[in-house]
């Protein structure tokens, strides 16, 4: 499957962008990292096997938002690092066919990573996770020509997390503050964040001084007593809520003012990656809103419209890829 994916082109999802379009170069630091995707057609039964797809592709967070940043016309790079294996050079490959920039550490004597997806007949879904070389991007593998010219760096809290990769994170951060970037942060999955105890995991996410942050619902009722709470991490929070849209909380003249945004609803049971999509989308959405000199509200209005619309493209894709498998 990975390597079927590796033949994608932007082309193919119509985001050949014209020389005079606004391209903002974009950084992305995630993992890059295989999904292993198990989804049972029926009920599981202990003893026994059921009918089902199992699924190789790519995975990480970061890595899904940087090809999509990079199918819809950003100039994406991708931080990372991987195992000196055959499912890491395929993983490159995958991602440099959208046009994105690998920016990827080769790390001897340990496999690229792999997620173990499990997808319920409910579309509910469970990870495990054997990260491996994932893990082990350290700052001195990071340069700062890298970050140079930057609009903006995107840091799923995943990257914030655990040795050296932590450090990496935070490094990024001061790096992209010295470029004069906008940096964004993804709180990700709630329970490896809030594993470092309420207060630890607000200090991970103040030392990163964000000008953004996206989460989910129940990511942020975990973190803070209230969703206004985000505000005191960033000054700009956006609340994906699925098929429900978004919520984006900001700052405006002193008072703390918020917008909704519809989605249209698109069910399915496969929603891996739509969050990490959605991020793509309102980040471009943002900048280009933001270089047209809209205002703040109207900016994020159209970024989370923008979001939105990349979820659903991004979910109508999974449908053709469960069909291909």
């Amino acid at each position: 499957m990975i390597g079927r994916m590796a033949a994608h082109t932007n082309s193919r999802f119509g985001s050949n962008p014209s020389r005079r379009e606004y391209r903002p170069k974009v950084v992305v630091l995630g993992d890059v990292v295989v999904d292993v995707v198990l989804s049972p057609g029926i009920k599981l039964e202990s003893g026994t096997d059921v009918p089902g797809r199992v699924m190789l592709r790519q995975g990480g967070s970061g890595t899904t938002t940087a090809r999509w940043l990079g199918r819809t016309g950003a100039r994406a790079v991708l931080i990372g690092s991987i195992g000196r294996d055959a499912a890491g050079r395929a993983l490159v490959r995958t991602v440099e066919a959208d046009g994105v920039v690998a920016r990827v550490a080769r790390i001897a004597g340990h496999a690229t990573g792999r997620i173990g997806v499990f997808v319920g007949p409910d579309g509910e879904r469970s990870f495990v996770q054997d990260r491996a070389a994932a893990l082990l991007l350290a700052p001195r593998h990071l340069r700062e020509s890298w970050f140079a010219g930057a609009e903006l760096v995107h840091i799923p809290t995943y990257s914030l997390l655990g040795r050296p990769l932590g450090e990496a994170g935070l490094h990024a951060a001061e790096l992209s503050h010295a470029a004069g970037s906008l940096v964004t942060v993804d709180l990700a999955s709630s329970r490896p964040l809030l594993a470092l105890g309420r207060r630890a995991a607000l200090d991970l996410v103040g030392a990163v001084a964000p000008d953004l942050i996206f989460t989910a619902g129940s990511e942020a009722e975990a973190l803070v007593r209230s969703e206004e709470g985000l505000l005191d991490l960033a000054p700009i929070a956006v609340i994906k809520r699925g098929a429900r849209g978004a919520t984006v909380l900001f700052t405006e003249a002193g008072a703390a003012r918020t917008l909704d945004v519809a989605a249209r609803s698109m069910p399915s049971t496969e929603t891996t990656g739509a969050g990490d999509a959605f991020d793509a989308g309102f980040i471009l959405g943002w900048l280009r809103a933001r270089r047209a000199g809209r205002p703040l509200a109207e900016s994020l209005r159209l970024a989370a419209a923008a979001g939105n619309r990349l979820a659903a493209r991004h979910l109508r894709e999974r449908k053709r890829e469960l069909r291909l498998c």
